[in-house]
């Protein structure tokens, strides 16, 4: 299946949080979006690794997104090597997304940025013809997706370009609160971490606002690119 957008995420639940109104946007457009998850979350405090896989899958569902894998790598201990980024280049070669968005270069989880790394560097590689890659045995055909955008999920980091959500906030809200173990649950018991205070999820919607505030509208996502930005028309612009 050739997808336009493709949301390469290192944890269930990144997706979430930095871009889940932008994939919920872009289904409405019509566009066949997709999530690879690479890691199963399995060192995270709450939760386990099975329940992550099912939330993961629920909050698919609320998404709509037409298809959601996951390259188990090691939590926490995945590295920027040839064989991580091939693994990813089969993915790419898989799906031949238009469109990347992946996680932020610098952020306080430091699988975040190294994710975001090697999104980058798979997403390069992926293009070259001389690189070799087969999927259930058939040869694969190289594919460079045209852009690549990471999103913002935690550190505050000034946006490249922000993208109106507000008519998805409550689908965003929802496929967050589908990871049950993970974010602010009063119904479930469980060590308190960073990220299941009500804090944090009142923050999130805090940062959809302010993002949303800058450009005019009530809610936003806001995402970094490495190369500069263009239009075809200045009409074009919010």
């Amino acid at each position: 299946m050739k997808l336009d957008l493709l949301v390469l995420a290192v944890h269930p639940d990144d997706a979430e949080l930095g871009c889940s109104g932008t994939i919920a946007k872009h289904i409405a457009l019509g566009k066949k979006v997709g999530i690879i998850d690479f890691t199963r979350g399995e060192l995270g405090t709450r939760g386990t690794a099975e329940t992550r896989d099912l939330e993961a899958e629920d909050s698919a569902k609320i998404l709509g997104v037409h298809a959601r894998e996951n390259l188990r790598f090691r939590d926490g201990f995945f590295k920027n090597d040839e064989e991580h980024q091939l693994e990813i280049v089969k993915m790419i070669r898989k799906y031949q997304p238009e469109i990347i968005l992946t996680n932020a270069l610098h952020d306080r989880h430091p699988d975040h940025g190294r994710a975001g790394d090697l999104a980058h560097d798979a997403s390069f590689l992926s293009g070259l013809p001389k690189i070799i890659t087969e999927l259930n045995g058939v040869p694969q055909q190289e594919w460079r997706p045209r852009l690549q955008l990471q999103y913002i999920q935690d550190r505050y980091i000034k946006p490249d370009i922000i993208i109106d959500i507000t008519p998805y906030i409550e689908t965003k809200l929802a496929s967050i609160k589908a990871f049950k173990t993970q974010f602010f649950n009063p119904e479930l018991d469980g060590p308190a971490t960073y990220i299941s205070s009500p804090d944090f999820f009142e923050s999130v919607i805090g940062r959809s606002r302010e993002f949303g505030k800058s450009i005019g509208t009530t809610y936003a996502e806001g995402f970094t690119c490495r190369k500069l930005l263009g239009v075809n028309s200045l009409f074009d612009l919010i």
